[in-house]
This record gives structure tokens, C-alpha cells and sequence, in this order.
């Protein structure tokens, strides 16, 4: 039988060390804030803002709501996010996507400022991440406070899955891990990440021939393409370890991944579920993240350091 690797688990314990993180700075008299940007009346992100909220208010964190109509303007958008980046309380921002096609989601993304990123998307941080310049806080003991107060924040998905990995016990280096998504917001950056870890990776997309030629090689298997079932049992070796960040929601509201379960199971030594796996430690890691934030912005107006 393959072992589930529960993501509310993981995103409690994340969230018990960010609680305490928070706890202190309030005694410091520093209160940490996140400012959340909803375009529209999607409901997968008024549901993933609920699910935001709860899990801030959980461990102390504000979240100040910014609310715009499918009308809004670009200009707008950048306005809002540039009083933000100045505004001492806010030590987060976080844009939910998609926005509106008319919009350049990228450049507004980018305005955010690199020590607010904590999503880890903005270019600065993608940059970074690529050049193995904030690739040290994949390392618990290489991580060190002036240097963090320096860097920026990876992308929350991607490196929830690899803590994901590491709270059961998988050893990256040396394996074949096959990342099924070549996305900014998860592929990329999450092969730099089991690169980083010397992992050997192979990326597959959307024409990438012949699929399963090299997924029944994986020792490790990524996917985030949010197309059901695209994963089946005989496309995965016995043992393989699988990550399913897919998620796509059916229309009698059932949520489900890219993995058929069912088949892949019983040949998996690990799996993911779809819910309850990725999607919980993704939004443990944006408050982690804004914590930290809060405690590099707090490290900055130290005087040793002037």
C-alpha cells in the first residue's frame, strides 16, 4: 500500500513555527501584514482567499483585501501596488491570476517589490532563483539572516513541494525526477529547485511526444497541468514517488488532480492526494513568507546595520 503524504499535516506544523514567529514580532511591536488582490468574481480564488484568511488569522497575520471589477485598468492595478510596496504595514503582496486576458499580468506582477514578492513570481525573484542566488533557503543550515535580508522569496508552490518531499524522508539527489509543466508559477522554477538539490530532471509540456516513454523513468514525478487522469497506472514504474499539484474543479464541483488516483496507487511508494496534499502547504508557505518578510524588513532598520 502506498503512503499518503498528508499536505495538512505538513501545512500545521508550517504553520505552528510561523505562529510563534509572529508571536515574537508582535512583542516587538511588530505587527505582519499581507495585502491579497482579487480582479473579478472568480470562485477558485474567493475560495483560495477564504482559505488565505483563515490560515493568516490562525497565526496572527492581517490580511487587507483589495477588491477590483473585470473593468478594472492597468493603471489602476500598478496605483494600488506601488502604494502598497511603501506601506509599512503591508509586509506581503499576493495577486491572484488569471487577470483579465486585456491586462499584462506580467508587468504588473513585476511592479510588486522584490522584498514584498512572497508569492516569489516577479521576475526579480525568478531571476535570482535561476542565477543559485535564493536558492540557499532550500538549505535549513545554510540560511543566515543578513543574507536573507538581502535575497528574495521562491515561489510558493514549488517550494512547498520540495519541503513536501523532505517531510517524508525523499532523498533528491541522484533521482530522475520528471516535472510534467514548464509554467512560471510551478515547472520552471520547481526544476531549478530539484536541480539545486542535484536531482537529474527532465521537463515535459504540452508537446512533449510520447509521454509515458519517459514518466515510467521516473524515480519522481511533478505534475501541474490541470488536465484530469492525465497520469495512469501503467504510465508509472512500481516505487515511483508522485506529486500532484493539478488541480482542476468538475462541474458537480468535485476537485481532482492529473494523477488518476485510483490506478497510480498501487503502484506508488508515495502519492499525493487532490485535495489535501500540495494545495494546503502552498498557502503555509505564503504566510511563512510573509513572516519572513516581516522579520527582514524589521533586520533592515537595525542600526548595526548602518
Amino acid at each position: 500500500m502506498p503512503k499518503i503524504m498528508d499536505g495538512r499535516k505538513l501545512a500545521e506544523e508550517i504553520k505552528a513555527e510561523v505562529k510563534k514567529e509572529v508571536r515574537l514580532l508582535n512583542e516587538h511591536g511588530i505587527d505582519v501584514g499581507l495585502a491579497v488582490l482579487l480582479v473579478g468574481d472568480n470562485p477558485a480564488s474567493e475560495q483560495y482567499f477564504l482559505a488565505i484568511m483563515r490560515a493568516s488569522k490562525n497565526v496572527g497575520i492581517t490580511v487587507y483585501k483589495h477588491k477590483f471589477p473585470d473593468t478594472v485598468t492597468i493603471n489602476e492595478l500598478l496605483n494600488i501596488i506601488n502604494s502598497l510596496n511603501t506601506d509599512e504595514r503591508v509586509n506581503g503582496i499576493l495577486i491572484f491570476l488569471p487577470l483579465p486576458k486585456r491586462i499584462n499580468a506580467r508587468r504588473v506582477i513585476n511592479s510588486i517589490a522584490p522584498e514584498k514578492d512572497v508569492d516569489g513570481l516577479g521576475a526579480i525573484s525568478v531571476g535570482r532563483l535561476a542565477a543559485d542566488e535564493s536558492t540557499f533557503q532550500l538549505f535549513k543550515n545554510n540560511s543566515h539572516e543578513i543574507s536573507e535580508s538581502m535575497s528574495s522569496f521562491i515561489p510558493c508552490t514549488p517550494f512547498g513541494v520540495i519541503k513536501f518531499l523532505e517531510y517524508y524522508g525523499v532523498a533528491l539527489k541522484g533521482k530522475h525526477a520528471v516535472v510534467i509543466s514548464k509554467s512560471l508559477a510551478v515547472g520552471k522554477p520547481l526544476s531549478m529547485m530539484l536541480l539545486a538539490k542535484e536531482a537529474t530532471v527532465t521537463v515535459c509540456h504540452r508537446e512533449t511526444k510520447n509521454l509515458s516513454a519517459l514518466t515510467i523513468q521516473a524515480d519522481i514525478i511533478c505534475t501541474a497541468t490541470g488536465q484530469q487522469g492525465i497520469i495512469k497506472g501503467d504510465m508509472v514504474k512500481d516505487g515511483v514517488i508522485v506529486v500532484d499539484i493539478g488541480i482542476k474543479v468538475l462541474s458537480d464541483g468535485r476537485i481532482v488532480g492529473d494523477v488518476d488516483f485510483d490506478s497510480v496507487k498501487d503502484r506508488a511508494s508515495l502519492i499525493t492526494p487532490v485535495p489535501g496534499g500540495v494545495g494546503p502547504v502552498t498557502i503555509a508557505m505564503l504566510i511563512e513568507n510573509t513572516a519572513r518578510s516581516a522579520k527582514r524588513s524589521d533586520l533592515l532598520k537595525s542600526p548595526l546595520l548602518m
